[in-house]
């Protein structure tokens, strides 16, 4: 889709040429424009009606043809080097354009444009800058729209001659034949365990599939369509993101029938062994227009992508939309020009971080063709300017789709490079400190009723506690109950499960500075029913040591105790204290009843019925662990809530 719209617009280049050529030709010699001998005419003819149908390979042969035995015929050749600038054929096109600008300086600016065009498509950065230079010293009067691009091409080498002498000492690796093919591979997505990357594969046909592959035994297995309904053999789907979770696909599919535009966004969950229907995400986000590229945040709550939709900058912009209460998507917002240029940006990837963007542009300073871009957020969560992630990522050929690891330590990404299987092939390395985003873990469970043991539909909230900000909010699969939260590191964080008839389950996360001892934490989470006898502890609750006022990290738990009185108006709780073995029995005695008593005086300042509330502190006498670990003693730290009574008020 990307090369389609990318070829539309070297056509309308190309047209620009040849429509400007014949008002600059009048200014030439007749023994300059015109053909030797009757077969180069003919010949010439001949071209002509082939292009009059976009035939250019007939085209290509038949000026070859003619510029064999004419070779002074300049306008055949800048036709011929026109053609193949529209066909990418960089090597060539510049070779046509040299001898142009030889043999007639003065036929067309067009020659210089497309000389430094295609110079800067084969990293010749300093002769592309000279061609370019000449080229807009030649319509410094005129205002036009090649103006602007050769202007923004004349940043791209003043860019990369500054740069390049920066290269990052990188070990790009190609991901191997189970994974690259002849044909173009693009769009890597890793599950969060790394198990799976899941990819968009372009047959030669020009259809899009979405491919899978497997990592067992240290190595990836040969991928596989993935299994389920979004292949199919008419349409392309392909372009797409993953969930965090891999329970969710979203990706792009193309003149489907029951699409609103040439390409819409779509959905599909997976069921257990296949991934299911697809659906059309449908409006506001799914118009006419041309949408594309989808990247799903770690929560689920905002989905980023790439549309030609009015109201942006020019050419495709990224765009986001927030999910509603209600689970529809809202009006798409566009990112702004902190992001989004004049040119393209494409394939935005949002890191587990929520904070890290990384995507393609042609607009801002680079090497050339699409480089790839990291954009970060400052302290007050305002979005910076992108930074050019620099060689040997980017080079002079293009480069898209960069996806990074939790961890934030590798990235993958798609390129076209020397030495691969064909087209666009997948690469990986590991990124320098300064490309990395903020690493991630995560904490992956399964949430059920402890009774029966049936998987139990709640919400998940993760709440960081140092400033008290939300920073997740999904609910858990419907099928089987499972869940995956990322966790940054470098805070504290508190995890809530929330179902209205169950007492809800709290968990207390500490993330250091590096992901040294752990990054990936299972859990199991059995609700009980409200119901008398029912206890849950409340593994946010602080206090200094040896001291029983609560700390400002308790708040999390503490509304969520007060949320639920005040949503079960008819139970009555006892809030119990409990210590470890350390100190004497009689100190902990004390110090467990003053923090029990703490958590009820909260609830009391909150508006709680003190009737429906009572303490009660059991010091060192009801261990849940083994006193004799520090990690034993920390459980038996703790502070629960026990149903008492259920019939408050009745």
């Amino acid at each position: 889709m990307l090369r389609y719209l990318h070829c539309m617009r070297l056509f309308f280049l190309f047209c620009l040429f040849y429509n400007s050529l014949s008002f600059f030709c009048s200014k030439l010699g007749a023994q300059q424009l015109n053909p030797s001998t009757s077969k180069s005419k003919k010949l010439f003819e001949e071209a002509a009606r082939f292009l009059s149908r976009n035939d250019f390979t007939n085209a290509t042969i038949r000026l070859e043809q003619l510029l064999n035995d004419d070779s002074l015929f300049i306008t055949a050749r800048q036709q011929l080097a026109d053609i193949y600038l529209r066909q990418k054929e960089f090597e060539q096109a510049a070779k046509h354009y040299e001898m142009v600008s030889k043999l007639a300086s003065d036929l067309t600016p067009s020659t210089w444009f497309g000389l430094g065009e295609s110079l800067l498509n084969l990293g010749a950065y300093a002769a592309s800058k000279q061609a370019l230079t000449t080229y807009l010293s030649k319509v410094s009067t005129q205002t036009n729209q090649r103006k602007a691009i050769a202007q923004k091409y004349l940043a791209d080498c003043n860019f990369s001659l500054s740069e390049r002498k920066n290269t990052q000492l990188l070990n790009i690796h190609n991901m191997g034949a189970s994974i690259n093919s002849a044909d173009d591979e693009y769009f890597p997505m890793l599950t969060a365990d790394r198990s799976s990357i899941i990819f968009t594969r372009q047959k030669k046909g020009g259809l899009e599939y979405i491919y899978v592959s497997q990592y067992q035994d240290s190595a990836w297995k040969q991928a596989l369509p993935i299994p389920g309904k979004v292949n199919t053999e008419s349409y392309s789907e392909g372009a797409h993101c993953i969930s965090p979770d891999g329970r969710y696909l979203f990706f792009t599919g193309c003149n489907k029938p029951d699409g609103k535009g040439s390409c819409d966004i779509y959905i599909s969950h997976w069921e257990g062994s296949a991934w299911g229907i697809p659906h059309n995400l449908g409006s506001p986000i799914n118009t006419g227009s041309w949408k594309a590229q989808p990247a799903i945040s770690p929560d689920g709550n905002t989905l980023y992508f790439v549309s030609n939709r009015k109201g942006g900058f020019g050419g495709n912009d990224i765009w986001y939309s927030t999910l509603q209460q209600d689970g529809s998507w809202g009006v798409p917002q566009n990112m702004g020009d902190k992001v989004n240029t004049s040119f393209d940006e494409s394939t935005p990837f949002i890191h587990a971080d929520n904070e890290t963007l990384y995507f393609a542009s042609n607009g801002w300073p680079g090497f050339g063709n699409k480089d790839l871009f990291i954009s970060k957020l400052d302290h007050e969560g305002n979005r910076l300017s992108p930074v050019n992630m620099g060689t040997p990522i980017n080079d002079h050929l293009e480069q898209r789709a960069l996806t990074v690891s939790l961890d934030g330590s590798t990235a993958y990404f798609a390129a076209e490079r020397p030495g691969g299987k064909g087209g666009l092939d997948i690469y990986t390395c590991l990124l320098t400190e300064h490309l990395r985003p903020t690493a991630v873990a995560y904490v992956k469970g399964r949430v059920f009723d402890k009774t029966t043991g049936n998987a139990v539909k709640a919400a998940v909230k993760l709440t960081d506690l140092k400033n008290k900000k939300r920073t997740f909010y999904s609910e858990v699969d419907y099928l089987d109950g499972t869940f995956l939260v990322p966790l940054p590191v470098g805070s504290e964080y508190a995890l809530h499960v929330l179902h209205p008839e169950y007492l809800f389950y709290s968990q207390h996360f500490a993330l250091a500075d590096t992901l040294t001892e752990k990054d990936i934490y299972a859990v199991k989470v059995g609700l009980e029913r409200i119901s008398s006898g029912r206890s849950a502890i409340l593994n946010n609750i602080f206090f200094p040591t040896n001291g029983y006022e609560l700390l400002p990290t308790s708040e999390s738990d503490l509304m969520e105790l007060f949320q639920l009185l005040q949503h079960n108006k008819h139970i009555r709780i006892e809030i119990t204290g409990h210590t470890d073995n350390t100190g004497s029995a009689q100190a902990n005695q004390v110090l467990s009843e003053k923090r029990a008593l703490a958590v009820y005086a909260y609830l009391l300042s909150k508006g709680i019925d003190k009737t429906r509330l009572a303490y009660k502190g059991y010091g060192q006498n009801n261990p849940i662990a083994d006193n004799t670990t520090e990690k034993g003693k920390q459980q038996n730290r703790r502070t629960e809530f026990k149903i008492i009574a259920t019939d408050y008020g009745k």
